[in-house]
């Protein structure tokens, strides 16, 4: 969401203000800052409930009264998972006799129940949260109005009046033991409740209510990156410095250093057989330089002195300055010409027969065809020590940046435009690219890698 967020005040006297439940499945991006999730406050800075990831990325329930917290839960685990996805519920029942039952916290169907800080809520005290104020979803209200939540949310539901535990919104596959949504829970809303982001970036309620959102702060992006189809991101904990920053789910690196030090970060999804595809734009400025391509992750080691790109022995690249492709500690493959603004850059693996290629603006280099050329045009694993893991890589150098498509259908917040708007599926057909992957390449995702 980065500074977009969802506004909403409720107008109706609320089933019952002491009794509610918040439950949404959340994908983290920007970690180590203040995140909201939930927020109402009374207009002021002294009444206010919130649910949120603190500085420290541990989730913090709170509410506050007269500068003074009734309730203050904060969790001992820390939540720093960038690549999946976390279902949250928050339950708030101050009627509850029992003091530790008027605040619950589940994550991924498990209720917390060990905190750093636990501050059981005043019986039947109520919250700003459900009551006559805006409601704000990923960013907070006057208390930390200057916080957002970066990073993407699904499913968001509130039941006014009534309390669930995690199971009415998920449950537990029993193949693989993972936590699945719910599409469809049967709860009851109350006349405050609403069910948004459905789909995408619907933020008309579902619910029968009414109870519609507004967009504010910037635009709201449709992604197909959802809980059952988790697509590869950017993983920013592995970058090898701290000269590109990311944005947009971690789709988006924008160079920062006015060194000449290359900052590398690889994807956070990877494998070892299949075919793949991915697509990425430059964001060319007058210093600096893009080397984005593959790595394989075996040997590869992202310390502060090494980049890659085509540096070393385990990763290839792409420099936009001449187009140059570059491998095995800079030999040149070959050029698929200078890149500009708005070029799209086309990333091909075929793992299974042990190639990589590069194209540009729907055309392959060297006249490659990935699904049939066996290896014609690409470059062999074997020059980046055959055998490994691999993975897409982005790279940036000073102020140049990039924005990736693994398949979720968009270069930053901007939409892919070919196919009416519709753009190509990959193999496993959920994924939305630019240009049509070749024949019997998908996306990097979960429903990729089980293709």
């Amino acid at each position: 969401m980065a500074t977009t967020y969802l506004s909403k005040t409720l107008s109706g006297s609320p089933t019952d203000n002491n009794k509610w439940t918040w439950s949404a499945w959340v994908k983290r991006s920007k970690l180590g800052t203040e995140q909201p999730l939930f927020y109402a406050d009374d207009g002021g800075t002294s009444y206010y409930t919130n649910l949120r990831f603190n500085d420290q990325d541990e989730i913090n329930f709170q509410n506050r009264f007269a500068n003074s917290n009734d309730m203050y839960l904060i969790t001992n685990e820390k939540y720093r998972d960038t690549n999946g996805w976390y279902h949250i519920v928050a339950v708030l029942d101050t009627s509850n006799s029992t003091a530790a039952d008027r605040q619950i916290i589940y994550v991924n169907g498990t209720r917390l129940s060990n905190y750093r800080t636990e501050t059981t809520s005043t019986l039947n005290k109520g919250s700003t949260i459900n009551d006559g104020y805006q409601h704000r979803i990923g960013r907070g209200n006057n208390v930390h109005g200057s916080d957002y939540f970066d990073g993407l949310m699904s499913h968001v539901h509130f039941t006014d009046g009534y309390v669930y535990a995690a199971s009415a919104f998920g449950s537990t596959d029993s193949t693989t033991g993972e936590w699945e949504i719910n599409t469809t829970p049967s709860v009851v809303y109350g006349t405050n409740g609403f069910f948004i982001l459905k789909d995408g970036n619907s933020v008309t309620d579902q619910s029968g209510n009414s109870n519609n959102f507004t967009v504010a702060g910037g635009t709201l992006s449709n992604t197909e990156d959802c809980p059952d189809n988790v697509f590869a991101v950017l993983n920013p904990l592995q970058q090898n410095n701290t000269a590109t920053t990311y944005s947009n789910g971690n789709t988006k690196g924008t160079g920062t250093s006015s060194t000449s030090n290359f900052s590398s970060t690889p994807a956070t999804l990877a494998a070892s057989s299949g075919k793949f595809y991915a697509e990425y734009k430059p964001n060319l400025s007058t210093t600096g330089s893009s080397i984005s391509g593959f790595v394989n992750l075996d040997t590869a080691n992202f310390n502060a002195t090494d980049y890659y790109g085509g540096n070393n022995n385990m990763s290839a690249g792409l420099y936009d300055d001449a187009g140059q492709i570059m491998y095995s500690t800079g030999t040149n493959l070959g050029s698929v010409g200078a890149l500009s603004n708005g070029d799209i850059v086309m990333l091909a693996m075929d793992l299974d027969n042990g190639y990589l290629y590069w194209g540009k603006n729907g055309t392959w280099f060297n006249s490659a065809n990935p699904a049939t050329s066996g290896g014609t045009g690409g470059l062999a694993l074997s020059n980046l020590g055959s055998n490994g893991t691999y993975t897409f890589m982005n790279g940036n150098r000073k102020s140049m940046g990039t924005e990736w498509n693994f398949g979720n259908g968009f270069f930053g917040t901007t939409a892919v435009a070919t196919n009416s708007g519709n753009g190509y599926a990959g193999a496993e057909g959920s994924s939305i690219f630019n240009y049509q992957p070749p024949t019997g390449y998908s996306a990097l995702s979960t429903k990729g890698l089980n293709e």
